[in-house]
């Protein structure tokens, strides 16, 4: 708590900069006191729009922009390259616009200096809407070597009770995925993005299965398609800055399989979606760590390759505006992203997971409560920006050097992510029409409330196990006898509030036409309610709560507005 408290001092300390002076620092000395997980020798910038970039490399080898200032810091820090982030705007025009992704840069330098120094110099110039060291996360998954035999170990997927025997769990604490096979089994012409480790691409149990960029021709060194990477025909490695991304720790292998396996084949294990394309963007280095940049990356590259889901099962303890515009322009071209929420066994936000634009998950064991510890220890994350939670503990799946080897099993929040993934995808199968928000929406609507313990898993949404453990069945039939009126009639679908930060009044837009009333339920940060405002249906189309919050101090808040059984959550933010 004493960790989170300082990082929403800091928060405040961060948006009060913002007002005063009309542009924000990502980072002081005390945020870098408390992570110290970031790249020495690069910073992330956003230039404002009015800010054009013509660079050059002077006889020194640094970096010449043209603006003095900027100039004279390249030099006293020895920038020796910078790289546009997301260097095409291609069909995604307006979006990319709209973001100003195309201010987006990367500094590179030859010194090592103080960061915290660098980076408040650097922000001093006020040309940039952001200035934010490279930050690294990691993946969210542990495995062990087990010595029972496989067979029948999709316990997530059906459940007896019986496995393991070890740790037995009870019946149909699972996601009822044999019910949800008679419904869908996955399209091959839906992408999903798999944001990872890499993965063992010739594992027969992906046979068929692997996204292949028609648009390239392999092995000619020519970037056939236009796209700026060479030889991309089996997506890209964002690590290692190659054509090659196999998988170098074998965790990006096994959410793979979970999400993808070949179904009914008589091999290995069956992954939750039999038919969609894989698209493979390693974003973790060897050792399972990865820059934001690599994953910032990977995102734009899924989202301009044609994937329309992504698998993201890592996660970093550092805000960044950089990942959170990627997350934004993937929302913004109607990409869906699941992340995993961590496993710290704490409230602390893991990014992506805690944007309000991807969906979060936890993880839960054999008897559906929340995965505290795992098999090898910590616990499954939780806070306010949950999202759903899904099977997480002993999750065996395919091996990263080996097509034969069966007995490697993954725990973590990391291995509940990809059921949720999986299911999107059989959710966009079963309807290729179906939008981010209405996919999310059925995921939540139709998760299993108050099947975990009941100190934690209460009535509705909660902070341990959001809206429920996700029930694939439940979601493909729910959708099944749906036409598309009836359930856009019946979605909630929340803008974001405005301003943020404010300083007396938020507008809460939704959309709902068939309310009869709307509840509107104002948390802390500690997730205690402390304010509820009821509001009267007025017309169909898109409506607007009005909130007063003259009487809160300033803080960190979330809301939640509810419609029936029908709810959606944001985070907002007052200062005073």
């Amino acid at each position: 708590m004493k960790k989170f408290r300082k990082i929403y001092l800091l928060v405040l300390l961060l948006f009060y900069t913002t007002l005063l002076s009309g542009f924000k620092l990502s980072i002081d000395s005390s945020q870098k006191a408390l992570i110290n997980n970031y790249r020495s020798d690069v910073i992330i910038v956003k230039f404002k729009p009015n800010y054009s970039v013509n660079y050059s490399i002077n006889h020194n080898n640094i970096v010449v922009t043209g603006y003095s200032d900027i100039d004279s810091l390249n030099i006293k820090y020895k920038c020796s390259d910078i790289k546009k982030l997301f260097p095409r705007e291609n069909e995604k025009t307006n979006i990319y616009e709209e973001l100003n992704l195309g201010g987006i840069y990367i500094f590179r330098f030859e010194l090592n200096s103080s960061l915290d120094c660098l980076l408040n110099d650097y922000f001093l110039t006020s040309k940039f809407e952001y200035v934010e060291p490279d930050f690294i996360g990691k993946e969210n998954g542990q495995r062990l070597i087990p010595n029972d035999q496989y067979f029948f170990r999709q316990w997530g997927l059906k459940n007896d009770g019986t496995f393991p025997s070890s740790h037995p769990g009870i019946v149909d604490a699972d996601i009822d995925m044999d019910e949800a096979w008679e419904v869908e089994q996955g399209d091959s012409t839906v992408i999903l993005a798999v944001l990872d480790s890499g993965c063992r691409l010739t594992h027969p149990e992906l046979t068929g299965r692997i996204w292949i960029n028609t648009g390239e021709i392999p092995g000619n060194s020519i970037d056939d398609d236009g796209n700026g990477y060479i030889d991309d025909y089996q997506g890209w490695d964002f690590a290692y800055n190659d054509n090659n991304p196999n998988d170098g720790t074998g965790h990006g292998t096994n959410v793979t399989g979970i999400v993808g396996a070949n179904g009914n084949n008589s091999i290995g294990y069956a992954g939750v979606d039999w038919n969609c394309k894989l698209m493979i963007c390693k974003i973790l280095n060897n050792s399972g760590f990865g820059y934001y940049s690599w994953w910032e990356e990977g995102i734009y590259y899924a989202v301009n390759n044609g994937a329309k889901l992504i698998n993201m099962s890592v996660g970093g303890t550092s805000f960044s505006s950089s990942l959170q515009d990627a997350v934004n322009y993937a929302y913004l071209n109607d990409v869906f992203i699941a992340c995993s929420m961590g496993n710290y066994n704490s409230s602390t936000p893991n990014y992506p997971a805690a944007y309000s634009n991807t969906i979060a998950v936890g993880a839960t064991d054999t008897d559906d409560t929340r995965c505290n510890p795992f098999s090898w220890g910590g616990g499954s994350n939780y806070g306010l920006h949950i999202d759903v939670v899904a099977p997480g503990n002993y999750i065996y799946g395919l091996y990263y050097l080996s097509n034969t080897n069966y007995d490697w099993y993954w725990s973590g929040t990391s291995q509940a992510t990809p059921y949720v993934t999986g299911l999107a995808c059989l959710l966009l199968a079963q309807d290729t029409t179906r939008t981010v928000d209405q996919i999310r929406n059925i995921i939540r609507n139709t998760a299993e409330d108050q099947v975990g313990n009941p100190y934690e898993d209460t009535p509705g949404w909660d902070q341990y196990y959001g809206y429920g453990r996700i029930n694939a069945n439940d979601a493909l039939n729910y959708a099944s006898v749906e036409d598309e009126n009836q359930l856009n009639s019946t979605s909630l679908i929340l803008a974001q509030n405005y301003p943020n930060p404010f300083n007396s009044k938020t507008y809460i837009n939704y959309y709902l036409p068939k309310s009869t009333n709307v509840k509107l339920q104002i948390y802390n940060i500690k997730g205690q309610l402390i304010k509820t405002l009821v509001v009267g249906y007025k017309h169909s189309g898109n409506n607007t709560v009005i909130w007063n919050a003259k009487d809160l101090n300033s803080g960190i808040y979330f809301y939640m507005i509810k419609a029936g059984k029908l709810s959606d959550k944001k985070r907002c933010i007052i200062l005073r």
